[in-house]
């Protein structure tokens, strides 16, 4: 497949990385997808699955020299590329990094960036505001973006669009994460602004935002599987799933506003239905009682009440990406109020105890694990993964 290039630019520390692992996928980046341009002023980040390279501004800083260098180094890649047969690798869009943390230097920043840009003066901008982690702050931001190109002179080219991002799961606290936010509308925006032979239909890059949905979800996930089993290891008996209440409510708010639920009425009654079922309902109450008649191991107490919370949030986290993904590819609604009913209780079945055993058993055999929650958490969660679940 014929690529397009984005030119990603913007200042140390905005979080360029992160996005570009966010877009690509974070294996990709991390494992050697990343090549080296011409020069070491450039990353080249390439995909099977996207129609476009990502062209990274590696210390890009918005000074003269430094961005003529970046320039520089943008022409030459170009040019050697094209020598290798590469068609055609112009850049097709621009990406301009802003922090949403920084808002006093939005103006600066973005009169700087857009000189050190002029040289592509016909190629389209998507202004991409890092760390936008409230929607107040988002709104505010945009309209902060607006603005700072509004008092440019006359005839600056506009944005195309202007997009705020969270590249990857953000924790506030054990019952707030912030999900990743804006990442397949910036594919989309994108892929709509490539070239037509270069663009990608529109089925190809709906089911690859679906993938990275899916691996975002699993993120909210695992944070929370991992807050679970901080709450749980407490000195007494764990005896009541509500006490989890609030990290799952987290979990599936998080995991809801990833897979684009509305906010409706609609939405709250299947919402509320994931969480009376999976805390203080039949399910969670047998599940509860199965869990007392564990016969006695070499553990602590406190551990494990720290896999039995950990096991009841990921079950509740998974079964809900499953729930979700499910009503996002329009395979279900948010009316199936019986259907997430059975789901919830499929997974807080007779097995949940047989999985919990299984936790404790590898626990048993790796010392080194108990005491941390993400390890406890990471032999958690594939138990409860999505595709152990029953569809009726």
């Amino acid at each position: 497949m014929e690529r397009g290039n984005v030119l990603v630019i913007g200042n140390s520390g905005v979080g360029k990385s992160t996005l570009i692992n966010a877009v690509l996928g974070e294996n990709k980046a991390e494992t050697g997808f990343g090549t080296k341009g011409t020069t070491e002023e450039l990353q080249i980040y390439d995909s099977e699955e996207i129609p476009f390279r990502l062209v990274d501004t590696v210390g890009f800083e918005p000074s003269f020299l430094k961005a003529r260098k970046a320039g520089n180094a943008v022409r030459k890649w170009s040019k050697a590329s094209a020598k290798e047969g590469h068609e055609d690798n112009k850049i097709n869009v621009i990406w301009f990094c802003v922090d949403g943390t920084a808002k006093k230097l939005f103006e600066e920043t973005l009169k700087s960036l857009s000189r050190a840009t002029r040289m592509w003066g016909s190629v389209p901008i998507i202004v991409v505001i890092t760390k936008s982690y409230g929607e107040p702050d988002r709104v505010e931001n945009v309209e902060m973006v607006n603005q700072a190109f509004d008092e440019q002179k006359e005839g600056t080219k506009k944005p195309s669009a202007i997009i705020p991002v969270v590249a990857s799961s953000y924790t506030i606290n054990d019952t707030t994460i912030v999900p990743p936010e804006g990442i397949t509308e910036l594919i989309d925006a994108t892929n709509e602004l490539m070239p037509e032979g270069i663009k990608a239909g529109d089925n190809d890059v709906y089911k690859y935002k679906l993938k990275r949905k899916r691996v975002f979800a699993q993120s909210i996930v695992g944070i929370s599987t991992a807050a679970g089993v901080t709450v749980g290891a407490v000195p007494i008996p764990f005896a009541d799933a509500a006490l989890l209440a609030p990290i799952e409510l987290g979990e599936i708010r998080a995991l809801s506003r990833l897979y684009e639920i509305d906010k409706n009425e609609k939405s709250s009654a299947f919402l509320n239905r994931i969480i009376e079922v999976g805390t203080v309902g039949v399910a969670a109450k047998a599940a509860i009682n199965g869990l007392k008649a564990i016969p006695g191991v070499n553990l602590a107490a406190s551990v494990i009440n720290a896999i039995v919370a950990g096991a009841f949030v990921a079950a509740i986290g998974q079964a809900s990406i499953f729930a979700f993904e499910k009503i996002y590819t329009g395979e279900k609604s948010l009316e199936d109020l019986d259907w997430i009913t059975k789901l919830i209780e499929n997974q807080l079945s007779n097995q949940f105890v047989e999985k919990v055993m299984t936790v404790i058993q590898n626990i048993q055999e790796n010392d080194d694990t108990k005491d941390n929650s993400k390890s406890i958490g990471s032999m958690i969660m594939p138990l409860f993964a999505k595709d152990e679940l029953e569809t009726e």
